[in-house]
C-alpha cells in the first residue's frame, strides 16, 4: 500500500459552504493536524498519527492543506500550441511596427508557417491578408485573434491553404466573393490543410498548472476530434498530464476507458457572436444532447447569445448539469431566469484585470455592471464557478482569485464593484468537483480522494495577498506531483 503522511497542516482553515453569504470569510477555528493518503484516497486524520515504516512523511509546518483546484474551463492543446509561437498583443506588441518585428523575428515551424496568438484590433486594427502582406508577406503567417473565435492569414498562407476554392461558412469573403483572409470559428478547416504535425505535447502544460495547484481541468474545446481524444487520454494515463480531466467537446457517445482519469461532461455548444444559430434549430439541438444523456455547456459572450439561449432553455427544458460558458454579459434582469433553470455559469474574472481597459473603452458605461457579473450571481442562487480560459485568459488561479476580489484593470480601475467576492468565495469557485461548477467546495476530509495542495502559509494569509508562489506540494491520487 503506498502511504503519505502529511504532519503538521492546517486543515480548518476551509471556506464555508455557504457561497452566497456576501460576509463569507474564513471559518474562525482552524486546526492542525496530521492527514494520512493510501492508496489515493485521504484515509485517516488526527493530532500526531503515527508514522508508519513504509510511509513517506511530508512536514507541512502549520501550511494550509487544500482540495487540489480545478480549472472548469480552458483549453488544454491550444494552451501547450502557444508556447510555441509569437505573440501578437499587447503587452508584448502594442503596434504595428511591433507586430511586423514580432513575426520577422519568430522562427518557423518545421513547414516554415509562422503561427501567431493573442491578437487585438488596438494593435493594428482589422488585420487580413492585404494588411498582413504588408507586416510579413515572405513566408505563410496566420494569426489568431486573441477571442480565439477568428484566424487571420497573409496572402502565402491563403494560397497554400487554397482559401479562395474554400467551402467553410467561416471564410470570409469580399464583394467579388474574393477571400479576404479571415477565417471565423473554423479550427476544424484550417487544422486540416494546416501541415501534419500531431498535438502539442501536454508535459509543460500540466508542469505549469501543477505548480500553481491545479490537480483538475475541464478542457471546454468543442468538437474535438479522435486524435485529440486520444492525444488527451494518453497524456493522463501516462502522468504527462496528471491532472484530472473532464471533456466538453468530446462527441455524442463517446465516453473514456474506465480508469483512465478522464471523463465527459456536458455537451459543448457554441453560440457564435458572429452567426448565432435559429431558436428552433437551437432548441432541438439541446433536445438531442439531453436525449442522449448530457447536460449541455453554452458558450454565451453576449447578451444577444445569452438571451436565445435562455429562450431555447425555456422551450428544451433544462437538465442538471447545463451550463454557461463565459457568461461575459448578464443584465440584471436575466439573472433570476439563470436562478430558475438552476443553470451554472462558469466565467472569467481573470479578463477584468486582463482587458479590463478595452471593456472600459468599447462597452456602453450603462452595461460596466454586467460584465463577468459574481457576487450578484451567487446571491441569485446561480452556481458560480471560476476558470481561466487558457491560453486566451490569465491561467493562474491565484490571478482569477484576485480578479474576482478586486476587479481591477491594469491601470487599477475597478470595474462593477458590486460584484467583487470575498477571498474564500473566489477560491470555492475553485474547489466544486470538475462535474459540479459552482457546487458545494470539496473538502479534506477522509475518503475523499487525495488530490490535494499543501501551501507554503495558513490559509487567512495565502488569501490576503493570493500568488501562486505560495503553493508548496501538489498531490493527484496520493501521488506528489
Amino acid at each position: 500500500m503506498t502511504e503519505l503522511l502529511l504532519r503538521d497542516a492546517e486543515l480548518d482553515g476551509c471556506v464555508h459552504t455557504d457561497m452566497r453569504r456576501a460576509d463569507m470569510r474564513l471559518a474562525d477555528v482552524r486546526a492542525r493536524a496530521d492527514v494520512r493518503l493510501a492508496d489515493g484516497r485521504i484515509v485517516e486524520i488526527g493530532p500526531a498519527l503515527p508514522h508508519r515504516r513504509a510511509a513517506q512523511a511530508l512536514e507541512c509546518r502549520g501550511g494550509a492543506l487544500l482540495p487540489g483546484l480545478c480549472d472548469h474551463h480552458l483549453h488544454l492543446h491550444a494552451l501547450a500550441a502557444r508556447a510555441r509561437s509569437v505573440s501578437c498583443g499587447p503587452p508584448a506588441v502594442r503596434d504595428a511596427a511591433g507586430l511586423a518585428a514580432a513575426l520577422a523575428a519568430a522562427p518557423a515551424d518545421e513547414r516554415g508557417w509562422i503561427r501567431g496568438v493573442g491578437y487585438v484590433e488596438s494593435v493594428a486594427g482589422d488585420l487580413d491578408a492585404t494588411t498582413l502582406d504588408r507586416l510579413h508577406g515572405t513566408r505563410p503567417v496566420r494569426v489568431q485573434h486573441r477571442s480565439g473565435a477568428l484566424w487571420m492569414v497573409n496572402s502565402a498562407a491563403a494560397e497554400r491553404l487554397d482559401l479562395a476554392a474554400g467551402a467553410h461558412p467561416g471564410i470570409e469573403r469580399d464583394g467579388r466573393e474574393a477571400p479576404t483572409g479571415r477565417l471565423w470559428r473554423a479550427d476544424d478547416w484550417l487544422r486540416a490543410r494546416l501541415p501534419v504535425t500531431g498535438p502539442p505535447d501536454l508535459a509543460p502544460v500540466g508542469k505549469l498548472l501543477a505548480r500553481m495547484g491545479v490537480t483538475a481541468v475541464t478542457d471546454a474545446t468543442p468538437d474535438l476530434d479522435t486524435a485529440a481524444l486520444e492525444a488527451i487520454t494518453a497524456a493522463v494515463g501516462t502522468g504527462a498530464l496528471p491532472q484530472r480531466v473532464h471533456l466538453l467537446g468530446a462527441p455524442l457517445g463517446w465516453s473514456a476507458p474506465d480508469g483512465t482519469g478522464v471523463t465527459t461532461g456536458p455537451y459543448k455548444i457554441v453560440l457564435a457572436d458572429s452567426a448565432l444559430p435559429d431558436l428552433d434549430a437551437l432548441t432541438e439541438q439541446i433536445r438531442a444532447v439531453h436525449a442522449a444523456g448530457r447536460a449541455v455547456a453554452a458558450h454565451c459572450v453576449t447578451r444577444e447569445a445569452l438571451v436565445l439561449l435562455l429562450a431555447a432553455v425555456t422551450e428544451a427544458g433544462a437538465r442538471p448539469g447545463d451550463r454557461i460558458e463565459h457568461a461575459s454579459l448578464v443584465p440584471a434582469e436575466l439573472v433570476g431566469e439563470l436562478a430558475r433553470h438552476r443553470l451554472a455559469v462558469v466565467t472569467q474574472p481573470g479578463f477584468l484585470a486582463d482587458r479590463g481597459e478595452d471593456y472600459l473603452r468599447d462597452v456602453p458605461g450603462t452595461e460596466h455592471a454586467d460584465l463577468y457579473r459574481c457576487r450578484s450571481l451567487l446571491a441569485a442562487g446561480v452556481p458560480l464557478a471560476l476558470s481561466s480560459d487558457a491560453p486566451y485568459g490569465p491561467v493562474d488561479p491565484w490571478a482569477v482569485i484576485t480578479a474576482a476580489v478586486a476587479r481591477r484593470s491594469r491601470s487599477g480601475r475597478v470595474v462593477g464593484p458590486a460584484e467583487r467576492l470575498t477571498p474564500a468565495q473566489a477560491l470555492a469557485a475553485y474547489l466544486a468537483d470538475p462535474d459540479d461548477p459552482g457546487g458545494r467546495p470539496r473538502a479534506v476530509r477522509p475518503g475523499a480522494p487525495a488530490d490535494v495542495v499543501l501551501l507554503e502559509v495558513p490559509l487567512a494569509q495565502a488569501l490576503a495577498s493570493p500568488d501562486a508562489g505560495l503553493v508548496r506540494t501538489v498531490i493527484v491520487g496520493g501521488r506528489v506531483v
